[in-house]
């Protein structure tokens, strides 16, 4: 973009109301434009309700890695395995799967993890202008940030994970305690835990109540949120843009795992497949006090309130397919194994979500090929973590006119 030619805008449009949506009209609002947000459901309604909130930069990493491979063709194809495809002839996901397959490289996955560090650095301090700024929920401090293994072997692989993050410059620390230890910390690990790994400086959120909370300071600070309106089109011409009958300066599109039906009009080529997480809550008779991880299961735990979210799966399939209850099954049965005193037969809030991936482990944010027309998306298992980050430095690109170092490598005309 030509800053010498740039047209600040006054008013834009942004279609989709998570955290990616929210946080982009937020910092729009900071500096002076108005914004209205729409949605064709509502807010926080999408992956940005149930997943487990964790504000983790130190382990933000590309989804396309070397271990991924490791699973194997007939695993991939179990309904009870961490990763999940099911049997498809889909072309698209096809070609996603393909090209996913090609970047599940160690060299590609250093090349992501180095566009990847700009954002982490500055994900935290994101979060902190939010709350400056009006959002009243507050971010929780991950202490301890448990990630637990049934067998010291098993702890290895995220060991070897952190030295590659390391290597790549990105900042990790840690220290290692045996069961015992990490239960004093967390009594709900099941006594077949031997060893965990706990990770310093994160933090985490109820995902529903902190998108809410970021919606209520932008509505406070003059902002439209439109619920139930579906954005068919968007619409650009010298003059501006046009999304569900009314004129704004420019529209940034956030609409995550359903990006490209909108943005394939303006080049971006990309494709962002559902990648579908799977959680429930339920009551624990030892609340953590943070976030509990097993890297192996792939199973994911955080306190939200009075009850303990469980999450994980990746689930590659078409974004609106219905829930496969075998994939809550699975979770349940890997819970039942990792943790004790939590009443799994008393499940609550059962759901699936998806969640924005591309095939390079990179979210796609900047400008189109129309220079009215914006993109933010495609944040995989981090749009909560990068999402304000993201959020403010596309709201400096459109208002400014210049693209931000840290988003040249996110470009979403790669």
């Amino acid at each position: 973009m030509n800053s010498s030619r740039h047209t600040r805008p006054e008013r834009v449009v942004v279609i989709g109301a998570g955290m990616v949506g929210l946080s982009t009209a937020w910092f729009l609002q900071e500096a002076g434009v108005d914004v209205t947000v729409l949605d064709r459901d509502d807010v926080a309604a999408g992956s940005s309700w149930g997943n487990a909130g964790w504000l983790t930069p130190s382990i933000a990493v590309p989804l396309p890695e070397p271990s991924v491979l490791k699973y194997g063709f007939k695993a991939v194809l179990s309904p009870s395995s961490p990763v999940y495809v099911p049997p498809t002839a889909n072309p698209r996901l096809l070609r996603f799967l393909a090209q996913f397959g090609r970047n599940c490289t160690h060299p590609r996955w250093q090349r992501a993890m180095a566009a990847l560090i700009p954002l982490n650095n500055g994900s935290l301090d994101a979060f902190a202008e939010l709350e400056r700024g009006g959002v009243e929920a507050r971010t929780k401090p991950a202490e301890p940030f448990t990630a637990a293994f049934r067998t010291v072997a098993d702890s290895e692989a995220l060991l070897e994970e952190f030295e590659h993050i390391r290597a790549s410059g990105q900042d990790v620390t840690f220290d290692i305690v045996d069961g015992d230890a990490a239960r004093a910390d967390e009594p709900a690990l099941a006594g077949g835990i031997a060893t965990a790994i706990r990770i310093r400086n994160q933090r985490f959120i109820d995902p529903a109540a902190y998108v809410e909370s970021v919606a209520a300071s932008v509505r406070a600070r003059g902002g439209r949120i439109l619920a139930g309106q579906e954005a068919d089109d968007v619409v650009s011409s010298g003059s501006g843009v046009v999304v569900a009958g009314e004129r704004y300066d420019a529209a940034v599109l956030c609409t995550g795992a359903r990006l490209n039906r909108l943005a394939r009009d303006f080049g971006v080529r990309r494709i962002v497949q559902a990648g579908r997480g799977y959680s429930f809550t339920v009551k624990v008779d030892d609340q953590p006090r943070g976030p509990v991880y097993f890297p192996t299961q792939r199973v994911a735990c955080t306190p939200v309130g009075d009850r303990l979210r469980i999450a994980g799966m990746m689930e590659f399939r078409d974004v609106d397919a219905p829930m496969d209850h075998r994939r809550i099954q699975a979770l349940v049965t890997e819970a039942g194994t990792l943790l004790e005193g939590v009443h799994l037969d008393q499940r609550e809030d059962e759901w699936v979500g998806a969640r924005p991936c591309t095939s390079d482990g990179l979210p796609l944010v900047g400008a189109t090929n129309d220079p009215r027309v914006f993109v933010s998306g495609g944040h995989g298992m981090w749009g909560i973590t990068l999402g304000p980050v993201t959020g403010r430095l596309l709201a400096e690109q459109i208002v400014t006119g210049v693209r931000p170092e840290p988003l040249r490598a996110v470009d979403p005309l790669r």
